[in-house]
């Protein structure tokens, strides 16, 4: 495929292939650890959560074995818990035989997203090889239906997206679909990768087809594994970027930006755009120097508290292989909080994937009623005829519970009006009800989208913080509100919550009354950035310091003028060929940041593999971390590649921060870790050297002295000088 990458920059694989880790130990009551997965399975990637009719909690993953030896890929397999933490192996929704008329024989299923469209579940998923070419990779995207997530699923035979033949040869990567209801009750299917890049389609109201033109929403050759939702009048797009599966140089990480329009245009906290050469992309998620690298491909779940949480694959880098060394890369699913701060998404404040014991999701509540039986001694009619039957409550009237509720708290139930004119909840002195087209609270409201049916299944939920009441009327429950109102209360809505249904039944189910989470406000602190270290900086204001060292020496680099201007080579230092130059000094003992200012003018659009200038922290030519802005065919990108020996030879993967500029300022920072002793390196990156970006940490062994250089390297055509201000090194 034309974007693949060569000449040891990060290189985007054509298998999307699962991922476990070793079962962990119990982490206690009311905590975790992650991989929630390794209960069921020691791979788990491309995970997509969804709460089921049921109350219960399901997750589907890419297909692929799930355990180490098993050697049988599972066609979507399907796990469910009750708590998001203990998770148990359901099936698989496919069997060996079940496929499309479209799809070829032996096509695998990967990265499926499941939603409830109108009164069924709808999963849409790639479909790898298809009858419509002799390409063992025209992929497409496909959809099934089922009447729960437990299934039985069945095939649509007609593709949601069809194969697409790229300009470049070959077949646009047509894969990682995931749908989203719009505020205008219409629903979008975003999907593509690397090669094509990532577009939106609107689809028919079932779901199942896609109707008039496809929306580029982010550039190709940096972003995959799209997931959309929408939060306080915003549509976020989630993508990961660099490789999924490098093993032990896995750089895959989760950005995102965000719109008023489900077609975009999608910019990130500074103001770039996704869909540039330049792109941009605020962190979500990436790897903090833990066991977990190659965090990445997300889904996102909010629990009975209102607090969201990201599932994700990632690998360990201990044990980066489902079996044998390049073969399935091992991603178990994990799960760790999300948090909005200021608007923008970031995974644990920006701590990261957690390695430890986490307090778990809040899965049930003061009132937690399934249904499941008859009983309804927990509830006092006040008016109206209520029963229970099938796991479902139906009524009209006024049903409420016997458990009063005051402070801070989150209500929900999942409604269907089988003949009521308006449903809803009580709460104190307060009504909410949908009906009539329209989502009340009180004396407010707001109007539904143009065709909604409330006799399909919706989620309405309230959240009360302070005298603040917002209530959201969703189909899936997955950050696609169909309707919101807020209004300010006149004093707190303490008492016990009701359901009231008006002018005939409803039908109600999952009734919850929690807690409200309370929301972090701030993110952890960047790296801590002192004084410059002047005895160990070098300002290229008198020639060369002699401090400096070179591994094969370019005498075309010069210092005059205040920097060191260098021309990009014809060479590379990644893989086995390592020809190219790189300039290297001691760094100081214990804690420093080391950072450069790096004049590359790369342009934009055009392709010029892979000329890249930046710093480097380097071992020998087998174990480094460089990061350097880079071209990567029509994309301009700041990448902090990785290489390490291992089973015998070099690996080399990336992860990506930040935006360049033609100069841009790079920054790594190191710590020693105080329990292994390993080296870390974070890097960043900035357009102006003062707001940054920072990413992944890659680690070195302790027993290891990283020494920190320059490189400018990729290839010589056209022609194109790096010029380096400074190295400074601060403490």
């Amino acid at each position: 495929m034309r974007h693949l990458h060569r000449g040891g920059v990060l290189a985007a694989v054509l298998t999307l292939t699962l991922a476990g880790a070793a079962p962990a130990p119990a982490a206690g009551p009311d905590r975790y650890r992650n991989p929630v997965s390794a209960g069921f399975a020691d791979t788990f990637a491309d995970p997509v959560v969804v709460r089921g009719d049921d109350g219960v909690w399901y997750a589907f993953g890419t297909s692929d074995p799930l355990r180490e030896g098993e050697g049988r890929a599972h066609r979507v397999p399907i796990a469910r818990s009750t708590d998001l933490v203990d998770w148990s192996y359901v099936g698989d929704a496919f069997g060996a035989d079940q496929r499309p008329a479209y799809a070829a024989p032996g096509s695998a299923f990967w990265a499926p997203d499941v939603r409830r469209i109108g009164g069924r579940w709808v999963m849409y998923l790639t479909v790898t090889d298809t009858t419509v070419s002799d390409d063992t990779f025209d992929t497409a995207v496909g959809v099934a239906t089922a009447p729960s997530p437990a299934g039985p699923w069945t095939f649509v035979d007609t593709p949601v997206v069809a194969p697409r033949p790229g300009a470049g040869g070959g077949y646009l990567w047509t894969i990682d679909p995931s749908q989203l209801t719009g505020a205008d009750g219409r629903s979008y299917l975003y999907y593509g990768s690397y090669y094509g890049g990532i577009s939106v389609t609107e689809l028919t109201p079932d779901g199942l087809r896609a109707v008039g033109a496809s929306t580029a929403v982010a550039v190709d050759n940096k972003f995959e594994g799209a997931y959309a939702l929408r939060r306080d009048g915003w549509y976020y797009l989630f993508a990961s970027t660099a490789n999924c599966c490098a093993g032990p140089a896995t750089g895959y990480s989760v950005q995102v930006g965000r719109a008023r329009d489900p077609r975009g245009p999608f910019v990130d906290r500074e103001g770039q755009r996704l869909d540039v050469s330049r792109a941009g992309g605020t962190p979500v998620l990436t790897q903090n120097g833990n066991r977990w690298i190659g965090t990445g491909h997300n889904a996102v779940l909010t629990d009975l508290s209102g607090q969201d949480w990201i599932a994700y694959h990632a690998i360990d880098r201990a044990d980066p292989y489902l079996d044998e060394p390049f073969g399935v890369n091992e991603r178990p699913m994990l799960l760790d909080r999300l948090d909005w701060i200021d608007g923008w998404p970031t995974v644990n404040a920006g701590a990261g994937p957690s390695d430890g014991a986490r307090p778990a999701p809040v899965t049930s509540g003061r009132v937690d009623a399934r249904f499941d039986t008859a009983d309804l001694r927990g509830w006092r009619t006040g008016s109206g005829s209520w029963h229970a039957t099938g796991g479902v409550l139906t009524g009209t009237g006024t049903l409420t519970s016997r458990t009063g509720l005051g402070g801070d708290l989150r209500v929900e139930t999942d409604l269907r009006l089988t003949g009521a004119t308006t449903a809803g909840l009580r709460l104190g002195p307060v009504d909410l009800r949908v009906g009539g087209g329209r989502l009340a609270v009180g004396t407010a409201s707001v109007p539904l989208p143009a065709g909604t049916d409330l006799r399909n299944r919706h989620n309405l939920a309230v959240e009360v913080r302070g005298r603040q009441l917002v209530a959201t009327l969703s189909p899936s429950r997955l950050g696609d509100p169909v309707a919101r109102v807020s209004v300010r209360l006149p004093r707190p809505a303490n008492g016990p919550p009701a359901l009231r249904a008006e002018g005939g039944t409803a039908e109600f189910d999952n009734v919850s009354a929690a807690r409200l989470y309370r929301p972090v406000r701030h993110e952890v602190a960047p790296p801590r950035v002192g004084p410059v270290l002047r005895d160990w900086s070098d300002e290229f204001s008198d020639g060369l310091d002699p401090a400096w060292r070179w591994v094969r020496q370019d005498p075309a680099a010069t210092v005059s003028g205040g920097a060191l201007r260098w021309p990009v080579q014809d060479a590379d230092l990644s893989g086995t060929a390592n020809t190219a130059g790189v300039l290297l000094r001691d760094a100081p003992a214990g804690d420093y940041v080391a950072e450069t200012k790096v004049t590359l003018d790369l342009g934009e659009e055009t392709v010029r593999n892979y000329q890249q200038a930046g710093l480097v922290a380097y071992v020998d030519d087998d174990r480094f971390a460089r990061l350097s802005q880079v071209a990567i065919w029509n994309t301009r990108q700041v990448e902090f590649g990785y290489e390490l020996p291992f089973a015998g030879q070099p690996v080399y993967g990336g992860s990506i921060v930040g935006t360049p500029g033609t100069t841009t300022w790079l920054r790594l920072a190191h710590r020693v870790d105080r329990v292994t002793g390993e080296h870390e390196f974070r890097a960043g990156s900035s357009r102006d050297g003062t707001h940054w970006t920072w990413g992944a940490v890659w680690t070195f062994p302790a027993d290891t002295t990283p020494r920190i250089g320059l490189v400018a390297h990729g290839g010589a055509t056209p022609a194109v000088t790096a010029e380096f201000d400074y190295l400074r090194f601060h403490r």
